[in-house]
């Protein structure tokens, strides 16, 4: 439970005001005490908190409307002469107030006349009850003020988050209408040559819509998961390519538990097929890893196609800038997405993302919601 929460407590609320005014009350009640023991007066502990617990309560009191009064009409720069024509009368009332209660509580302890003790109390803390409203003012506005403030904190991070939602929705949005028209694509090349394997990729592109649609508000998965809906779109690689698609895994075990960014294997994949086995008629090799490195889950994919030329831009489509954009929103600095030519050639992409196991999501969530 936070600080914020807690005093939204009505109970709570008064509980910590009437701690703060018996602070207050057993602060003046030592220095009463001392004072008078040091000028020789018989005065006892007991009356020393008696009488500035009687102070002290009554001004508590008398903070109730004075609190009301001051966030109905708040001391700001546009409402200035306003409220100051409202502070200036009820500040006086405030004085009178404390007065003619203390005097009423001053015959309960004391029995000694109403009349002698106002008299008594108007000449000695006339101007001090005055100063007394100020200052509960002054700490009414600046608890309003750091109330307001957290909250306007709370709305801009709250909707700072839903922007950040927004935008990681509308990139993967991007995703499955990117690879479902690739896809038709591939389905429609291969009807001129194999009407048994389209008919094939027809029913396996429609298992992996199923399970892309079934994910469509994740952001965040195991990586087993993403295996699986990466095998489905494998299979309808290799029905159209055939032998010439020959696909490695070496995924460390340890790892299968970790969150990765839904289907962020595939635009990889897809981008080294396009680009490493597709333009090729010799068989193609893609080498797909994951592990654990330091603290941080490394994937990895690579192909034994031509690489990136020397010097040449890097060919980046739809899914490769899509992919960076979401780790970006996802992870800001704590990822890494590197792009380069394999020690043996071909071209290779690297990802590190920060290590976050089911368990350890789980975790997280349970205490963002205390």
């Amino acid at each position: 439970m936070t600080f914020t929460t807690l005093f939204r407590d009505r109970r709570t609320v008064w509980l910590a005001g009437l701690g703060f005014w018996t602070l207050i009350g057993l602060s003046f009640a030592s220095q009463f005490y001392i004072s008078s023991a040091k000028a020789g007066l018989d005065v006892t502990w007991r009356e020393a908190v008696s009488f500035s617990l009687g102070d002290w309560y009554v001004f508590a009191v008398l903070s109730i409307p004075a609190t009301w009064l001051m966030r109905r009409f708040r001391l700001e720069a546009a409402a200035w002469p306003r409220s100051l024509a409202v502070h200036g009368p009820a500040c006086v009332a405030f004085s009178l107030a404390y007065m003619v209660l203390r005097a009423g509580v001053g015959r309960w302890q004391t029995g000694a006349e109403f009349g002698d003790n106002f008299r008594t109390l108007l000449v000695k803390t006339w101007h001090f009850n005055l100063l007394v409203y100020w200052v509960i003012l002054a700490v009414t506005t600046a608890f309003d003020y750091n109330r307001r403030l957290r909250e306007r904190e709370l709305r801009a991070a709250e909707l700072e988050k839903r922007l950040a939602q927004a935008k990681l929705q509308a990139l993967q949005m991007q995703l499955n209408p990117h690879f479902l028209f690739n896809t038709l694509h591939s389905i429609s090349a291969l009807m001129h040559r194999d009407v048994e394997a389209a008919d094939r990729m027809i029913a396996q592109l429609s298992d992996l819509l199923r399970a892309a649609l079934a994910k469509a508000e994740t952001q965040e998965v195991p990586l087993r998961e993403e295996l699986a809906f990466l095998e489905r779109y494998l299979q309808i690689e290799k029905t159209r390519f055939g032998e010439r698609l020959t696909v490695a895994l070496d995924i460390a075990p340890e790892t299968l538990a970790a969150r990765v960014p839904n289907l962020i294997l595939q635009p990889l994949v897809e981008n080294a097929i396009k680009h490493g086995i597709e333009p090729r008629a010799r068989p193609g090799r893609i080498e797909i890893r994951a592990a654990r490195r330091e603290g941080r889950l490394a994937l990895e994919v690579a192909d034994n196609g031509n690489g990136l030329p020397p010097g040449g831009p890097k060919r980046e489509g739809v899914g490769l800038s899509n992919t960076r954009a979401r780790l970006r929103e996802l992870y800001g600095a704590g990822h890494t997405f590197e792009m380069g030519n394999g020690p043996a050639g071909g071209l290779r992409i690297q990802v590190t993302l920060p290590w976050r196991t089911e368990e350890r999501a789980h975790e997280n969530q349970n205490f963002n919601r205390g």
